[in-house]
């Protein structure tokens, strides 16, 4: 402990004020500077705080938050000076130990926000929610998937997703609806790519065991789900070709596929499930 203290000079100061502290030096002049320097760093505060709000600007959001610190601070050495000057009792030391700690942390703080729209940070779930539910709101609209959002800042949100049309609807109705949803959504704000996914629903067959496929994935995991289910018929068997969408974090990915093959292959033996596995991005 003493070879720490000896070579970091902070560290031993601070040391030095908590267990050997010295009388601490007050006066008017001291007092008045300490009130007007909180008094300044409140107005630069709620200055910095409200053109942050009307501006929508992280950097003022981050500087409103710096004078705010700045007064916590100071008005914390204030009320040392005072307790020390009536009580006789110094807390020199100990407000500097819980200046420096909160001082780091406010400091990890503000690096994490200015940071987090640089490279980009998960979106909040209404968002999410408010796109797909725009989205499905749309009369033609038979689901979506394979939502990506990149969110850095206001005014800097970019999204894909999936959409899935029934691949009855002619083509260039069917481009027409996504040209019209993407523009409403460039109305919001919010540049949205649209990639265009024609889904076989005139087929009884797939649509029922599309249903059933999607009831079984559930009962594995209700957080699974599937898209782009369709039927290659070969001469021994029927390839049944589908994408499972799995969570970054789930625990049994490596045996999921021979899992969803095995309940496929009980209900009927002519079918060969050929699954491929996709991340949720969002």
């Amino acid at each position: 402990m003493l070879n720490f203290l000896q070579f970091n000079p902070m560290s031993h100061m601070l040391y030095l004020e908590i267990f050997s502290p010295g009388k601490t030096g007050f006066s008017l002049i001291a007092l008045s500077i300490l009130l007007f320097s909180i008094l300044g760093k409140l107005w630069l505060m709620y200055f910095n705080r409200n053109l942050s709000l009307r501006i929508h600007s992280e950097t003022l959001r981050a500087t409103s938050a710096d004078s705010r610190n700045d007064v916590i601070t100071t008005l914390s050495v204030l009320i040392a000076a005072l307790i020390s000057r009536f009580t006789g009792f110094d807390l020199d030391g100990y407000i500097g130990a819980a200046v420096a700690l909160f001082i780091l942390y406010s400091g990890y703080g503000l690096v994490k926000s200015t940071i987090d729209p640089l490279l980009g940070k998960a979106p909040d779930q209404s968002f999410i929610d408010h796109i797909e539910q725009k989205v499905l709101s749309y009369e033609g609209v038979l689901g979506t998937h394979d939502l990506m959002v990149h969110d850095y800042g206001p005014g800097r949100q970019f999204a894909s997703i999936h959409v899935e049309i029934s691949a009855d609807i002619d083509a260039l109705k069917g481009h027409e609806l996504i040209d019209r949803i993407e523009q409403d959504f460039k109305k919001e704000g919010l540049s949205v790519v649209i990639h265009y996914d024609p889904i076989c629903n005139s087929d009884s067959e797939l649509g029922e065991f599309r249903l059933w496929l999607e009831q079984e994935v559930k009962k594995i995991d209700p957080s699974l789900s599937i898209h782009d289910i369709r039927m290659v018929p070969c001469a021994t068997h029927t390839n049944l070709i589908f994408d499972v969408v799995v969570p970054f974090d789930y625990p049994e990915r490596a045996v999921l596929p021979e899992e969803i093959r095995s309940r496929i292959h009980a209900a009927d033996e002519r079918l060969y499930a050929i699954v491929k596995l996709e991340n949720l991005y969002i």
